[in-house]
């Protein structure tokens, strides 16, 4: 069984900064591409950025120059670093990972329970 959990999230002023960390634990043969979502009340969940396995990122337009997300193979743990938060940023977010349990095993995706952050102005 595989399992993701978040932390980091809390309450920041706006302006300030959070590093979220998604850890991967149990039977892991590989992890591929891992990923930051948010849910913000009453709207969809949205991509927040990805990193492939050759740490390839790609970031939504609304956190571009201000999140970075990074990977530490060695620890299974992908990172979400967050500066210059703004209130519009308050959402519980999310960590994802593709990734192959087993050698004969194909690609599934494992989500976290989520980590709230609220910014506040």
């Amino acid at each position: 069984q595989v399992q993701l959990v978040e932390s980091g999230g809390g309450l920041v002023q706006a302006g300030g900064s959070l590093r979220l960390s998604c850890a991967a634990s149990g039977i892991i043969f590989r992890i591929n591409g891992m990923g930051w979502y948010r849910q913000a009340p009453g709207k969809q969940r949205e991509l927040v950025a990805t990193i492939t396995s050759d740490d390839s990122t790609n970031y939504a337009d609304s956190v571009k120059g201000r999140f970075t997300i990074s990977r530490d193979n060695a620890k299974s743990t992908s990172y979400l670093q967050m500066n210059s938060l703004k209130p519009e940023d308050t959402a519980v977010y999310y960590c994802n990972a593709d990734l192959r349990s087993t050698f004969y095993s194909g690609n599934s995706r494992y989500w976290g329970q989520g980590t709230q952050v609220t910014v506040s102005s």
